[in-house]
């Protein structure tokens, strides 16, 4: 049985004709690519991507979520969620969160790029996980992989830490804050 395949990066068509393996890239270039970015291969697999928007709904700041054509994306609908490579040169772009990946967001806890204390205290106890600054350059998402479950915000030491792995999109910046590469496994307590 036939089955299509395209290229890991850029979507573009492979060579099937090769004996041997089946290529996962069309090319070096997109290879090399797609093994130098800062996020987790985890994430740019899945087809969960869309890209956002900032807006202000009843008076409040927000962001939404867009299909990489600028139609509305749903972090509900996986019919309108897209791969990475389809969203990668976007500089607005997110996560929908769920398939056992989750993220941790915490806000207002980078002073000049150093975590509060508060902050440094919760990152000591949680396992190193691949973590981003977020836009607003003073907040982290750590990601990590988990079960599904309702998002809970809650306060501890004084941070504001809030807990989604379903139902919800995260952006993604791509800019690293530590040295973890890889998503690590978070259990629930």
């Amino acid at each position: 049985m036939y089955m299509a395949r395209a290229c890991e990066q850029c979507e573009g068509p492979l060579d099937l004709l090769k004996p041997g393996r089946v290529p996962r890239f069309c090319s070096t270039r997109c290879r090399v690519a797609f093994h130098r970015s800062s996020i987790p291969k985890e994430l740019r697999s899945s087809d969960r991507w869309v890209r956002w928007t900032p807006a202000v709904r009843g008076g409040k700041r927000t962001k939404i979520p867009l299909q990489p054509d600028g139609r509305p994306a749903s972090s509900t609908d996986a019919s309108t969620w897209s791969s990475y490579a389809q969203v990668r040169s976007h500089s607005r772009k997110g996560f929908v969160l769920g398939g056992g990946i989750g993220c941790i967001d915490l806000d207002h806890c980078l002073v000049d790029g150093v975590p509060t204390e508060a902050a440094q205290r919760f990152l000591d106890s949680v396992p190193g996980t691949y973590t981003e600054i977020s836009p607003s350059g003073d907040g982290l998402h750590l990601w990590f992989r988990m079960p599904e479950a309702r998002g809970t915000k809650r306060t501890v030491d004084g941070l504001s830490v809030e807990t989604y792995s379903a139902g919800r999109y995260i952006t993604v910046t791509g800019v690293r804050f530590g040295s973890s590469s890889m998503i690590a496994k978070l259990d629930p307590k």
